[in-house]
């Protein structure tokens, strides 16, 4: 079999919904205002980018930002080829909402994204901030979801995720007995995982969050692409066959320097044999044709298990 490696970008579309949903930044208009860059500056800035070495990417879009940027974002769509994925309506963070609310963000994002991409619906789902819910993974099948880009039990394979693992936490109140047990995995799925990594994003060290203590914003883009390739050059070295993603945004990738930092991770990634620049269904797709879920697995609606 020849080798595969399958490197991608997931672009998260966080755009104002971002700033106002997770970033505690909704009373600051200087900082919506970086939002406002993203979706008119940095979004066309990346289409070129991926235009000049002819990648189709998966663009993960709040609902919020369709309804807010359609002229900026229906190019995306337009250009053909480019996968459009869930990643919440206002950005919001799943673990602060009630199950009902995380449904009926679900339904609306999915309905929104579906009319805008001339009725295709969305196969993937990016849980905002990466911050999942315990319910997440069943809403998303029985929404009949595809693959998830959220979790983070590998860095360079695709797995099938499981629902419903549950765990003791500590008690510092009450005797040890009570919380000394281990984790138990629940019940396997059909719904396909492309691993999310901070390692692999750009947000963490090239943009400045006012209410985040840890966000940097001024690393030397040299460092983190020099981070990329030596994770990159291990997995080339040590597995016959891997995928990576990469998770990129707007606000941050849109910009000059960052995108000079782009031009040259895939200008180098380029110089490898068997690379293949594909979208997250891709990946999913490539791992779902080549390994079945487990006996009994629940699948996502409509999506029958293989025999």
């Amino acid at each position: 079999m020849p080798r595969k490696v399958l490197v991608g970008f997931g672009v998260d579309v966080d755009a104002a919904s971002g700033w106002i949903g997770s970033l505690g930044a909704e009373n600051s208009p200087c900082d919506v205002s970086r939002g406002m860059y993203a979706g008119e500056v940095g979004v066309p800035r990346l289409l070129k980018l991926f235009n000049k070495y002819n990648i189709k990417a998966t663009w993960f879009i709040p609902a919020h930002s369709v309804e807010t940027f359609p002229e900026q974002l229906a190019p995306i769509r337009d250009a053909g080829g480019h996968e459009i994925g869930l990643h919440g309506y206002t950005h919001e963070r799943q673990t602060r909402l009630t199950v009902e609310q995380q449904k009926d963000v679900l339904d609306r994002s999915y309905e929104v994204l579906t009319k805008f991409n001339n009725g295709v619906p969305p196969k993937g789902s990016c849980a905002p901030c990466w911050d999942t819910s315990r319910e997440n993974t069943r809403l998303l099948l029985e929404k009949g979801i595809e693959y998830d880009h959220s979790n983070m039990a590998h860095d360079s394979q695709a797995y099938y995720l499981r629902t419903d693992d549950s765990w003791t936490k500590i008690d510092y109140q009450a005797s040890a007995e009570t919380w000394m047990k281990p984790l138990v995995r629940g019940q396997e799925t059909g719904l396909v995982e492309i691993p999310a990594n901070w390692y692999l994003d750009d947000w963490p060290p090239l943009i400045f969050v006012k209410t985040s203590p840890n966000s940097h914003g001024w690393v030397n883009t040299r460092d983190v692409e020099q981070l990329w390739k030596d994770t990159f050059t291990y997995l080339y070295r040590e597995e016959e066959n891997f995928i990576f993603p990469i998770t990129i945004h707007p606000d941050v990738s849109g910009r000059p320097h960052v995108l000079l930092m782009l031009e040259r991770f895939i200008e180098w990634v380029n110089t490898h044999a068997d690379v293949q620049w594909v979208r997250m269904i891709d990946m999913a797709d490539e791992f779902r044709a080549r390994v079945s879920p487990a006996a009994g697995a629940i699948m996502p609606q409509g999506l029958a298990a293989r025999d």
